[in-house]
């Protein structure tokens, strides 16, 4: 296991052998896309599985086999991400921290990256399970207001929600993995249930569906739209209601007319972008460079994109290009021709 071996400083047991680094790193992908629902963060989420399986690695010569290894590790996991959740604040979406900017809106102070639920890869966070009913409600489970809404649970609420009802866990499972009583796990998941509920419509943002042709030609739509600049093609595709954020900034839109006011106001400088496609949180998103005149194009923004009822409700536009495109794959640069 090369992400293990390669640990600096790190002393691996005997026992650790090259079939032991496999098993573990079998489990990688969904332990990943575990602790991102836990943390709200790609980074956070990533750092956290590879001390996990540090901690599993060290720790396998007393690991009983009363359990398997799946449930072991989900332990681990689970405590070191409760362990990396101590005296944090919540993580959130800019639409979660105040109201809509109005008709002059002021773009304000950048925010550390502390303070925002992180974009994800699917490919990082998603196993392949090749039933595609299963792998559309894994996709729906890594939303980013679903993601945002778990934030405002406790921690150990969190993971008994997580366990429960993204990952179908029995509630026996989940209370020998805490280390408490089935009743505790059911009245851990009724409260973070109420507390869900409480947090407003999170079932409205449509999971990306690769075969869905609809979805599909609303994304080819709203890329030619982007791309042209053309507003009135991209007032076209959106709801009347559709959001624009720009994460490290609180400042958020509601609406085509503002959001369109913004497009040819402060964010003129986005006029000429080139989209290139990737997946994020379930759902469609693209790496945006923005025109660099006699250099091409540069990074600007990682828009995940929000689908709801056949048109485009959210643009997320996370504008950390510097963390975000290589967690993505995306190119430094784009030249100028295509």
């Amino acid at each position: 296991m090369s992400e293990l071996t390669a640990e600096s400083g790190r002393q691996v047991p005997a026992q650790g052998s090259a079939e032991l680094a496999d098993q573990l790193e079998g489990f990688r992908v969904e332990l990943t896309g575990y602790c991102y629902r836990m943390l709200g963060s790609a980074f956070e989420a990533e750092d956290a599985v590879q001390e996990a399986m540090v901690r599993a690695w060290r720790a396998y010569d007393r690991f009983e086999h009363r359990s398997s290894l799946r449930s072991w590790l989900y332990r681990i996991a689970t405590n070191t991400c409760l362990d990396a959740l101590k005296g944090r604040e919540r993580r959130a979406r800019p639409v979660d921290m105040g109201p809509a900017g109005g008709s002059e809106p002021v773009l304000g102070p950048a925010l550390g990256e502390d303070v925002w639920v992180e974009p994800f890869p699917d490919a990082r966070a998603l196993p392949g399970s090749g039933d595609p009913a299963e792998e559309v409600a894994l996709r729906d489970s890594v939303r980013l207001a679903f993601v945002a809404a778990l934030q405002h649970l406790a921690p150990r609420q969190r993971a008994v929600l997580i366990l429960r009802e993204v990952l179908a866990w029995r509630a026996a499972e989940v209370a020998e993995l805490l280390g408490t009583s089935v009743a505790s796990v059911n009245s851990a998941l009724q409260r973070a249930r109420a507390t869900l509920a409480a947090a407003g419509d999170l079932g409205g943002t449509e999971p990306l569906r690769p075969g869905d042709g609809a979805q599909q030609e609303l994304l080819r739509r709203y890329v030619a739209a982007f791309e042209s600049y053309d507003l009135e093609a991209l007032t076209a595709v959106l709801r009347e209601d559709a959001t624009l954020s720009m994460p490290p900034y609180a400042l958020w839109l509601r609406g085509a007319p503002d959001i369109c006011a913004w497009m040819l106001g402060p964010g003129h400088g986005c006029r000429g972008s080139r989209l290139v496609p990737v997946a994020a949180n379930g759902t469609a998103a693209f790496g945006q460079y923005r025109p660099v005149p006699g250099r091409g194009f540069e990074p600007w923004a990682l828009q995940v994109i929000e689908v709801r009822g056949g048109r485009i409700s959210a643009l997320n536009s996370f504008l950390d290009t510097e963390r975000l495109f290589p967690l993505f794959g995306l190119p430094a640069e784009l030249a100028a021709a295509r």
